[in-house]
């Protein structure tokens, strides 16, 4: 169900980019991001992230994490737009994305800060751009 037909134009770069300004979602929901990201192939051993998979990955994970740690969020007609899916699609993708998670959103805070430091430690080399920082400043070039 998280299979394009083909890969989106957009680099998965770009696309957190545009979801990171059009949703205004928190640096912690971006940790969080990763955290069901992770948990959902490790779940889904039949999965394997792929140009065809990440940007739905992405734009549900994001969607799923804001409604579940966010005072403020969106409806998903409104992800769906910013992240290029139907709206239809998007209530598809978010079922089978909690379904495979099995409902489990809660992060010890001992995992959380363990992908916080890894993200951080990503986003410190040469050319990697950190979106968690995206509010407190520009985004490197």
């Amino acid at each position: 169900v998280f299979h394009a037909t083909r890969p989106p134009s957009v680099s998965v770069l770009a696309y957190l980019e545009r979801i990171f300004k059009y949703t205004n979602m928190s640096s912690g929901c971006l940790v969080a991001c990763i955290v069901y990201i992770d948990r959902f192939l490790q779940k889904n051993k039949h999965v394997f992230l792929s140009s065809l998979n990440v940007h739905r990955l992405v734009i549900t994970s994001v969607m799923v994490s804001t409604k579940f740690l966010d005072d403020l969020y969106y409806n998903n007609a409104y992800y769906g737009k910013v992240g290029g899916v139907p709206c239809a699609e998007m209530n598809a993708l978010e079922l089978e994305f909690l379904f495979a998670l099995n409902f489990d959103l809660h992060i010890p805070s001992e995992e959380f800060a363990r992908y916080h430091r890894e993200l951080r430690m990503h986003s410190s080399t040469p050319n990697a751009a950190c979106l968690c920082d995206a509010k407190k400043s520009k985004p490197r070039s």
